[in-house]
């Protein structure tokens, strides 16, 4: 199962230069809530939610979603074994509550960052060029 982070989401919805492959799309990917937020945030942002809704909300419907439960907060509010910024943080929160429920997870990310951090915990990263 693949994780996606927001970076990617953004790059396919966004057409930009680097966008995952699209046989990356066919697997099962598995998400933060949080994403949704990031996702709509950042397209607001750049005056996009109109133009760009359908295409964001097919991309949605096409992922599971780990919600922001007690448990995966309060794992956020941990310690992780690098210095992480805070919505990196509940990504790696809602990684680790699908470890601990036996899942097996590769992390899909155009973030440098977040990629460091998932390794240091055990998640690899997907190789998207």
């Amino acid at each position: 199962m693949l994780y996606l982070d927001t970076s990617v989401a953004l790059a396919q919805l966004l057409a930009e230069d680097r966008r995952p492959p699209a046989a990356l799309w066919g697997q099962p990917l598995v998400t933060s809530r949080l994403l949704e937020y990031e996702l709509w945030a950042r397209l607001h942002a750049r005056g996009l939610g109109a133009s760009h809704r359908a295409l964001a909300e097919a991309l949605l419907s096409r992922l599971a979603f780990v919600e922001m439960l007690r448990p995966v907060l309060a794992r956020a509010a941990d310690p992780f074994p690098a210095p992480v910024r805070t919505l990196d943080a509940l990504h790696l929160a809602s990684m680790d509550f699908l470890r601990r429920a036996g899942q097996r997870i590769a992390l899909a990310s155009y973030d440098g960052r977040l990629v460091a951090a998932a390794a240091k915990m055990g998640v690899e990263a997907v190789p998207l060029d």
